[in-house]
């Protein structure tokens, strides 16, 4: 079994800075891309960023500049560092991690629980 526990959402003013956390844990032969996403109310999940187990990162052109992802191997754990929050940021944000759950070479997607984030005007 494996879980994806997100931690860190909350409330803050725009133009401040929350992180996110999202380790997962169970059984675990090997985490690929990582991920976080986000759904505000009324609208469609979307991407926010992904990482690759070497760093490798892709983002929306909405938070470049602003968030960065990041992630420990060694703790199955990815983060997401917000800055400059705005108001149009507040959203569920949901974590994902496409892993082997054993040696066998079939990967499996996996998300969090999700974590709410509002930035208040």
């Amino acid at each position: 079994q494996v879980q994806l526990v997100e931690s860190g959402g909350g409330l803050v003013q725009a133009g401040g800075s929350l992180r996110l956390s999202c380790a997962a844990s169970g059984t675990i032969f090997r985490v690929n891309v990582m991920g976080w996403y986000r759904q505000a109310p009324g609208k469609q999940r979307e991407l926010v960023a992904t990482i690759t187990t070497g760093g490798s990162t892709n983002s929306a052109d909405s938070v470049k500049g602003r968030f960065t992802i990041s992630r420990d191997n060694a703790k199955n754990t990815v983060y997401l560092q917000m800055n400059s929050l705005k108001p149009e940021d507040t959203a569920v944000y949901y974590c994902n991690a496409r892993l082997l759950p054993t040696s066998a070479p079939y990967e499996f997607l996996y998300w969090g629980q999700g974590t709410q984030v509002t930035v208040s005007s």
